[in-house]
């Protein structure tokens, strides 16, 4: 049998009505759903299953809305196939908001206080910069030593030095960078004129992963102080440091380092490759990690799963 890593997507992967299909096939299912209502005494479910798509894709829904349909899934895979993570995932990780649902699966978090930390996580990223003035773009075809070169000759202005710096290595040649507006922009021409195959702006609500996210920094280091964390039962790989994770101190270090940290996705996933890893399994919306890992470790199989379709073929070729 395969050694397998579960892993958890982050912001963009979300879209109306994921999990629905679950809950309505599995009670499992909608108690994830309901738990989550009940820690952020809100219907997020109904924004999730109903919409509008404007509104799941704010910060402040989009993050706990992704990390329950994760754990519907996770939920389902334990109460009706009998999957315990336990036995059977040698690690897990998340991109970005997907490493709290990671600490889930691993015993660290409860669902309610994941829950409840991604509702103020969102909320302070949104609230650390003003509208307009922060942006991030995805550059193609470039590695991440090619990023930092073009940040650094786009963080010079007229105005003078301005933040903008790698975000997320993602792997395959893509390299997200986060910044100042003015400076982003620069970075897109600097690369077009490098030769980057493709550089464009990201339809983002604010510039994630960068120096300008001090402010939700220091907002979740009181949140997460006052936290119930434990430790984790399992290899959780960290976005910041690409290497497993200790404690309960570690681990809330880790998260407060993350909010203006590079997210070392390329390097994770080579991590848990080097642990012995052979199938990377996305748990959740979407399926946008699945060809991340295609392109970091093309012989690892992989797959998605997010639907009671995509949960039944799984556990008949386990």
């Amino acid at each position: 049998m395969s050694v397998h890593a579960f892993v958890f997507p982050g912001q963009g992967s979300q879209f109306v009505g994921m999990g629905q299909p679950l809950a309505e096939a599995f009670p499992a299912a909608r108690e994830v759903f309901e738990e989550v209502d009940e820690s952020l005494r809100q219907r997020l479910s109904r924004l999730i299953f109903e919409g509008p798509a404007e509104e799941l894709t704010l910060t402040r829904n989009a993050q706990p809305a992704l990390m329950a349909a994760s754990l519907a899934v996770l939920r389902v895979l334990e109460r009706e196939a009998g999957f315990y993570m336990q036995e059977k995932v040698r690690a897990v990780a998340g991109h970005s908001l997907g490493e709290y649902s990671a600490l889930v699966a691993a015993g660290s978090l409860t669902l309610g206080e994941a829950a409840r930390l991604l509702r103020r996580r969102g909320e302070a990223m949104q609230q650390a910069v003003p509208p307009g003035e922060g942006g991030m773009a995805a550059l193609l075809g470039v590695e991440l030593e090619d990023a930092r070169e073009i940040c650094g000759a786009a963080a010079e202005g007229p105005g003078g030095r301005q933040v903008v710096e790698p975000a997320n290595d993602n792997g395959g040649g893509q390299v997200v960078i986060s910044g100042a507006s003015e400076a982003v922009e620069r970075a897109i021409g600097i690369a077009k004129a490098r030769g980057v195959k493709r550089a464009m702006v990201l339809p983002v609500s604010a510039p994630f992963h960068c120096a300008l996210m001090r402010p939700a920094a220091e907002v979740m280091a009181g949140a997460l102080e006052e936290a119930a964390i434990a430790t984790p039962q399992m290899a959780v790989v960290a976005n910041v440091t690409a290497a497993k994770v200790g404690g309960p101190d570690d681990i809330r270090k880790l998260l407060v380092r993350q909010i203006t940290g590079l997210v070392r996705w390329r390097e994770s996933v080579l991590a848990m490759a080097e642990m012995g890893v052979e199938s990377f399994i996305e748990v959740g919306a979407g399926k946008v990690l699945t060809g991340l890992v295609r392109r970091i470790v093309p012989d690892a199989e992989t797959r998605a799963v997010g639907t009671p379709q995509e949960i039944e073929s799984f556990v008949k070729a386990l």
